[in-house]
């Protein structure tokens, strides 16, 4: 057998196109692209703003019109731009994907222009059945007007017109809603959607003889004085977020291309919140819930603003995230900071207004901001034992600037150290105590401490040895009674009196505890990793004042099981002074001590007559 025909052939395949089902590439578009329908409109306004800008790149005079008329479930947009011929429409129009903007003589100008993905009249789709487009070319002023038309099943017809059916340059657009989707094409609808997307556009655009832009913007006209500007942008901002708002921040960013205003919120938010803000590019209405915008910790203002230098994304309701972008959102940011730094030093009774509300949002900033912090530092609010106070003025009195991790913490510990004279700062909420550690490095010479268990006994007041002996006995009974809990007892002196016990842990001891309860939980296997795992973490101490009388007399009884049950129920006490989570174990204490010291109260002595 001859070994050539042996061999599989080498012939390179017939290459195929791709087939697109368009009805089908409608349905992905209108229902994972575009978060609605009404961006089919912007589509148009967009397609319009681009064919005029690209026309008066050659004609700097050439008119720049833009008119919608809507009726009975038609809509027709008509523009002055650049116009197509009839190659143009084959090339363009019936070809997804492709965009005028490319592979043109314009193409060193794309930045001038709207669209810049090709997708072009296809959204129409999503709310008509059949697209008409009339066209005459401004570049070939011979070529007569050319008509195309389509439909959604994917078929399309064309054909040149007379000349007095488009006597001058530029594209009509005819739409015919599908079924269903009429009320789209209405005149109060397309109205509606032309004021949103192209208030800030900078050619007439009308709906009717309705002119649509709103020039110029909010943020660029001119007031008689600050406050007079403050006032409208109030307005504004009321109109467009449904808020009135704290203050308002101008955003002009030059060098980014940027013009617009952030107004603050006038209630606090969630910093896990993402804040949504309204971008317009080039006038066009981008997106309202544009995310990336801003540095994170600014998540108390709104922002509108308009731009020439930042991405959309192929469905032009987002922005890429690229270094354009990264740079844009320090810039705002900076602005932002700007203003907080200029109503520190200038408007103290707004920035006190504001942090009233937004102090956690100034706090998010600090924490990674030492000039910030530094100029916050007269005004953001923690809780203290001195009550609501500055980190400024608490260190200004106290020499060293104690603190707790945790809320449960300082709920322990701040009656007993307020009364020994030491002052603690609440560093349990949300960048508390980053900022408290951060504190020497933005004011030298200030001393910071966590307080702990072992630091607050060491302020309390020992007590006299002969008399802690005398009472062995009692502690003995009390400190077995808490063993089986990992609480250790011990015997001090502190003020304010009325306090019988005090119960200190420490994350530590908290943490050994949780390990010896899934310990006791536990399978054997289990068991025993969480056994190797035993640390020597300090107990829990349950810390009895010697100076309350409640103390005194328990301690004086002879009764072991009644010192036991007396001590279960000052442990029970103390748990729920300090607001802690209460364990099942801790629960069953409270139960049983409860229902011990109501059998003991009720006790009939057998020798006693129990008559009245």
């Amino acid at each position: 057998m001859d070994s050539q025909t042996s061999q599989p052939s080498q012939a390179s395949p017939s290459p195929h196109t791709f087939q697109v089902d368009l009805r089908g590439l409608v349905d992905l578009l209108s229902h994972h692209l575009y978060s609605s329908p009404k961006v089919y409109l912007r589509e148009l306004l967009q397609n319009a703003v681009d064919a005029i800008t690209a026309r008066r790149a050659e004609e700097p005079d050439a008119p720049a019109t833009v008119r919608l008329y809507a009726e009975d479930g038609t809509l027709r947009v008509e523009d002055s731009g650049v116009g197509l011929t009839e190659s143009d429409v084959h090339s363009l129009l019936a070809t997804i994907g492709r965009s005028s903007k490319r592979n043109d003589a314009l193409e060193s100008a794309r930045s001038d222009f709207l669209g810049q993905f090709g997708i072009g009249l296809l959204a129409c789709f999503v709310v008509a059945e059949r697209i008409r487009v009339v066209s005459r070319s401004a570049r070939t002023p011979g070529a007569a007007p050319v008509e195309w038309t389509a439909a959604d099943d994917g078929s399309y017809t064309v054909r040149t017109l007379p000349h007095e059916a488009r006597p001058e340059p530029g594209t009509t657009v005819h739409l015919v809603a599908r079924a269903g989707a009429g009320e789209w094409l209405s005149r109060e609808r397309v109205r509606s959607l032309a004021r949103d997307f192209g208030a800030l556009l900078p050619y007439d655009v009308r709906v009717g003889d309705e002119a649509i832009a709103d020039l110029p913007a909010p943020w660029d006209r001119p007031h008689p004085s600050p406050t007079a500007r403050r006032v409208a942008l109030a307005g504004h901002c009321r109109e467009l977020f449904g808020f009135t708002p704290l203050d308002s921040i101008g955003l002009d960013v030059p060098l980014a291309g940027i013009r617009g205003v952030a107004y603050v919120l006038p209630t606090a938010v969630s910093p896990a919140q993402r804040a949504s803000h309204r971008v317009h590019l080039k006038g066009m209405l981008l997106t309202e819930r544009a995310e990336q915008l801003l540095p994170d910790w600014a998540f108390f203002v709104r922002c509108v603003l308009d731009t020439d230098s930042l991405r959309p994304t192929a469905s032009r309701e987002s922005l890429y995230e690229d270094e354009t972008l990264a740079a844009v959102r320090e810039a705002l940011g900076e602005r932002i900071r700007s203003w907080l730094t200029g109503l520190a030093a200038g408007d103290p009774e707004r920035l006190a207004a504001f942090l009233s509300v937004h102090h956690l949002g100034v706090k998010s900033l600090a924490r990674h901001d030492a000039d910030m912090l530094r100029t916050m530092l007269p005004w953001l609010p923690f809780e203290t034992t001195d009550g609501r106070l500055s980190l400024e003025e608490f260190a200004q009195r106290h020499p060293v600037v104690h603190f707790t991790r945790t809320v449960e913490e300082y709920r322990q510990v701040s009656p007993i150290a307020s009364a020994q004279g030491v002052g603690v700062v609440n560093g349990g909420y949300t960048y508390d105590s980053e900022l408290i550690e951060a504190l020497p490095g933005v004011r030298p010479g200030t001393a910071v401490s966590e307080l702990d268990a072992d630091t607050v006994t060491a302020h309390l007041d020992t007590v006299d040895p002969a008399e802690e002996l005398a009472l062995a006995g009692f502690l003995a009974a009390a400190r077995a009674r808490l063993d089986p809990l990992n609480c250790d007892v011990v015997l001090r002196a502190f003020h304010p009196l009325s306090v019988p016990a005090l119960h200190l842990d420490d994350r530590a001891a908290r943490h050994e505890q949780a390990r010896a309860e899934a310990e006791e939980q536990a399978d054997d296997l289990w068991a025993g990793i969480l056994g190797s795992l035993r640390g020597s973490a300090p107990r829990a101490r349950l810390v009895l004042n010697h100076l309350n009388p409640l103390i005194r007399r328990i301690s004086s009884l002879g009764d072991p099981d009644l010192v036991g049950t007396a001590t279960e129920s000052l442990y029970g006490q103390a748990l729920l002074m300090a607001q802690r989570p209460l364990r099942p174990a801790d629960s069953a204490l409270l139960n049983r001590s409860f229902i011990g010291l109501l059998e003991w109260a009720t006790h009939t002595d057998p020798g006693k007559d129990d008559r009245r």
